[in-house]
């Protein structure tokens, strides 16, 4: 009988690790037969369980578990340091979400390293993931076949992430397998905001003092699929902050290193970067987070009528269209507590191609990434301004993608026209608010020679001598929620106020 086991545990030891070496299937549907299937690599040795790193001090605090009260003859132990990530484990073994079983110890050595900064991470089924993040303040999810949720985690995971949490989804060696699943996944668990890619100019790229990241170095094996130098990473972004990162060429062989060009990844030194890079966006932008969880959604009075309110719809297209949930509301009770003008507080998002378009007293767009508008929506902006309409539009926390998107995508919409830059004194500058400078954020104002105060910044585009759109290429919409993110390039929150507020009054009776 013992001769029987032995056999039988050698044999499935020799299949597993056949299985290791080939990137065998592991489970129907796995993708390990799809193209772009990277197989994990050979396993020399059994991995060590997930390690923690000892002592040191934070750089953003998140509280420890409580400790167990001691007696007075127990040695104390050092107090443990906090966790920052954690390792989600799949039920089809270690082959599926462990491969590179010292990536995260390797990652916050060096941050400990270079930063003097202490973290530990642990490994945990998804369900025993605490929605709390503090508790868990970052998931990670590395792996090369497919990965699921079911509905019931799914809808777990968005309450996670709307609280304040992130996760970090890297395709092992650029698994192409992995990197769709995660996408659709992310795609069902937030369908209103659907997965896109990061631009170059994206805070996670430029989070860390002196390093910038929109340039990096990637193995020779990425050629074949990719021929660019810009980081390749997708998100899924709720009120400025992205929640959930998508990297496609695969991190992990950076941080536990793996000696191979040929695998779609980046090199070690760009690989160490962008992850404390991530490390460092998720937690300021976790600490921000708390604050704008508490904004106050302002809703209609009973009495307000649509035949004598202000009304804006937003303008719905293909691309991140909502970057804040609150801020028009916030602006149109500001609005209406200075001029006495009825509003209505519920603002309809409406796509270019609605027949409804042409009801709306307002248009308003916003966005952070690049965006392409199709053709039938570019004729039919360009029949609502045409027609005597009005487009508010402003690069939410002045971003450059957006930006660059928005005036190539304006250019068709009125060709021959060209943008020209509001005069200081305009009357829009005059009512309600007189405005002369405008405070900005650090982040703005290390454009504008680390000036504090600037001259409002806002461009025009004539319709038969009629301004039919006003942009603002410096964020409002964080301000006017009374919290703009830490490398938001916008206005001050009272100055934004003031400043929507004359665009509206503006656009009113023009």
């Amino acid at each position: 009988m013992a001769r029987f086991v032995n056999i039988f545990f050698f044999s499935l030891l020799a299949a597993l690790t056949g299985m290791t070496v080939l990137g065998g299937q592991i489970f129907d549907g796995d993708g390990s037969d799809e193209a772009g299937f990277v197989p994990p690599p050979p396993r020399k040795e059994a991995p060590p369980p997930p390690a923690n790193i000892s002592g040191g001090e934070t750089y953003i605090p998140y509280p420890p578990p409580p400790a167990m009260p001691a007696s007075r003859s127990e040695k104390k132990n050092p107090p443990k340091p906090p966790t920052m990530f954690t390792k989600l484990t799949s039920r089809y073994g270690e082959l599926d979400w462990n491969a590179r079983p010292n990536d995260l110890n390797n990652l916050l050595k060096a941050l400990k390293e270079s930063a003097n900064v202490d973290y530990e991470f642990e490994a945990k089924s998804f369900a025993e993931i605490d929605e709390d993040p503090d508790q868990n303040p970052i998931l990670y999810r590395s792996g090369h076949y497919h990965w699921s949720l079911n509905p019931r985690e799914r809808a777990k995971l968005r309450n996670y992430l709307l609280r304040g949490g992130t996760i970090l989804l890297n395709a092992g060696m650029g698994s192409k397998p992995f990197f769709d699943s995660a996408v659709k996944v992310m795609n069902e668990v937030f369908p209103e905001a659907p997965v896109q890619p990061l631009a170059h100019d994206h805070p996670i790229f430029h989070s860390t003092p002196g390093i910038d990241l929109d340039r990096v170095r990637y193995r020779p094996g990425v050629r074949s699929v990719y021929k660019g130098d810009a980081p390749v990473f997708f998100g899924v972004t709720i009120d400025c902050r992205t929640c959930v990162i998508i990297s496609r060429f695969g991190m992990e062989v950076g941080w536990d290193p793996l000696d191979d060009d040929n695998i779609l990844a980046y090199e070690q030194e760009s690989a160490q970067k962008l992850g404390l890079s991530i490390l460092n966006y998720a937690t300021a932008m976790r600490n921000w987070s708390l604050d704008n969880l508490k904004k106050t959604r302002y809703e209609d009075a009973r009495q307000v009528s649509d035949a004598a309110s202000m009304k804006i719809a937003q303008v719905q297209y293909d691309g991140e269209w909502k970057t804040r949930h609150l801020g028009l509301s916030v602006l149109l009770q500001q609005y209406n507590q200075t001029t006495g003008v009825p509003v209505k507080f519920a603002s309809l998002d409406i796509k270019l191609t609605d027949p409804r378009l042409f009801d709306s007293q307002v248009l308003y767009m916003t966005g952070h990434e690049a965006f392409t508008l199709k053709p039938e929506e570019i004729n039919a902006l360009r029949s609502y301004l045409e027609g005597g309409g009005i487009l508010i539009a402003e690069a939410c926390c002045g971003r450059k993608a957006f930006d660059d998107s928005f005036r190539a995508a304006m250019a068709k919409v009125l060709p021959g026209t060209n943008f020209a830059s509001m005069r200081p004194g305009s009357a829009l500058f005059k009512t309600p608010f007189e405005i002369n400078l405008m405070q900005v954020t650090p982040a703005c104002a290390r454009y504008y020679n680390n000036r504090k105060a600037i001259r409002a910044e806002l461009l025009v585009l004539n319709v038969e001598g009629n301004p039919a759109v006003i942009y603002s290429p410096i964020g409002m919409a964080g301000a006017w929620e009374l919290s703009p993110n830490p490398w938001s390039k916008s206005y001050l929150s009272g100055d934004a106020l003031k400043l929507g507020c004359n665009i509206l009054l503006f656009a009113s009776t023009r």
